[in-house]
């Protein structure tokens, strides 16, 4: 019979979810900078808006923030999908961002020196 440890605290699912909501409250108010707090460095974006794929730096989502500004009536539900010591998957259920589209977004995290950062967000923009 194997061990019955849990190996994921309920911390980690509690920061796992802070970062993610540090994401949307950075689109709430419209701030690049909020919204980079969430995200390594390195983090890369892919999906398709308006029809057509965008993908690569996520500097890509730092633009669209500051070309678009805030979304005061954002509404969203966060979801852990998966998640291990060191790695977790959320889903973001969003409705009326800045420009009052509706997403489905997939962020893929990793748990670095005791902080959990966005490296990878997946998204499906909805017509």
């Amino acid at each position: 019979m194997s061990a019955n440890i849990k190996s994921v605290s309920t911390s980690d699912f509690n920061a796992v979810i802070a970062t993610a909501q540090k994401y949307v409250d950075g689109l709430r108010i419209g701030s690049a900078a909020g919204v980079a707090e969430a995200f390594h460095k390195d983090a890369v974006m892919y999906g398709f808006t308006n029809g057509q794929l965008l993908g690569g730096p996520i500097s890509n989502l730092y633009d669209f923030v500051q070309q678009n500004g805030n979304a005061p009536e954002i509404t969203t539900h966060l979801d852990v999908l998966a998640i291990t010591p060191t790695t977790a998957v959320v889903r973001v259920d969003m409705e009326k961002d800045a420009i009052g589209a509706d997403y489905n977004d997939f962020l893929t995290l990793i748990k670095i020196d005791g902080i959990w950062k966005i490296v990878a967000k997946v998204y499906h923009q909805f017509e």
